[in-house]
């Protein structure tokens, strides 16, 4: 599976979400993104996640990190990009119970679902 997520940071803060309990990998945390479709681009993938999972229009940055992550439901292809929100953003949102933003140095104290896990760890040594 091909997915993508967005990676907002301001400073030395990051927003990470936790997805809601009743969800796959409830109650772990992630950066928001989505399934890629076929035939659809990973940035294009993005901005359309954003707008259904958030209702937030971005622009995409730089890739901070790509890494395939072997999951109990198959493998997960993870890219992950520097997004710069247009609007605000939203306190929860259908997958999400919790968004907030967190210092670096606090990120790695969060239960991360492991296809997040790589880009965590480049944005806590960055």
């Amino acid at each position: 599976m091909d997915v993508v997520a967005a990676v907002f940071a301001e400073q030395n803060y990051v927003l990470a979400c936790r997805r809601r309990p009743h969800l796959r990998s409830g109650g772990r945390w992630e950066f928001p993104g989505g399934k890629i479709e076929p035939d659809e681009a990973p940035q294009d993938a993005l901005i359309r996640e954003l707008r259904e999972e958030l209702d937030v229009e971005a622009e995409i940055g730089a890739l901070l990190d790509h890494t395939k992550t072997w999951t109990p439901d198959g493998p997960i292809s993870l890219a992950c990009y520097f997004v710069h929100s247009l609007t605000p953003l939203p306190a929860t949102s259908p997958d999400h119970d919790v968004i907030s933003w967190f210092d670096r140095s606090r990120l790695c104290a969060l239960n991360w679902a492991e296809p997040d896990r790589p880009a965590m760890w480049k944005l806590i040594g960055s």
